[in-house]
């Protein structure tokens, strides 16, 4: 159990305090089960950006603030540097690097995901969001499993897709992929 999943987990535990609701409540607003809040809430287990992005948009709160602790200040543009993005960890399977943390009232959430390469035979992690995503592949070979859809794609190809779909990455060729990808929330 790291700090920073402490810190997420009693940050969401106050979005359901403040928000008045209990934890079965708070749960199936997001859609998730109660068991898993908990959890989240105590810090035990990573929590996936997708679930994020949900409570995000469930209750008007910035990821930022899910995050960090701290509102994002700027509305005009926000620069971030080659390798200043806020590293994620999310999930162990992908590296993340937001590279709009900064920006206050995002319409999209912008990351540099990086996915290492794993064993042929092990299927990507699949999850599922509301939303939408793009991925545009910057280096390596990736396949974009889209429920019983996919889609191979190499340095330069683009998919965009309904991420209320269980979807995963896998690295191809034994070489580690980066991409930029951006997610929507709630429509």
């Amino acid at each position: 159990m790291s700090d920073l999943n402490r810190e997420i987990g009693a940050r969401i535990r106050g979005v359901r305090e403040l928000s008045e609701l209990t934890p079965e409540a708070f749960a199936d607003r997001v859609g998730i089960a109660p068991a898993l809040l908990a959890q989240y809430e105590t810090g035990e287990i990573d929590i996936p950006v997708s679930i994020l992005h949900d409570i995000s948009a469930s209750f008007d709160i910035s990821i930022t603030e899910l995050l960090t602790g701290e509102s994002a200040r700027l509305s005009v543009y926000s620069v971030v540097r080659n390798g200043r993005g806020i590293g994620i960890d999310r999930r162990k399977a992908y590296d993340y690097k937001s590279l709009a943390y900064n920006f206050a009232d995002r319409k999209i959430d912008p990351y540099l995901i990086t996915v290492p390469p794993k064993p042929e035979d092990e299927p990507p992690h699949m999850a599922a969001h509301s939303g939408h995503e793009f991925h545009y592949v910057l280096s390596g070979n990736v396949r974009v499993a889209i429920g019983k859809y996919g889609a191979n794609l190499g340095e330069g190809d683009s998919i965009y897709f309904d991420s209320t779909y269980p979807h995963g990455l896998k690295a191809m060729g034994g070489k580690p992929v980066t991409l930029l990808v951006m997610i929507t929330g709630k429509e």
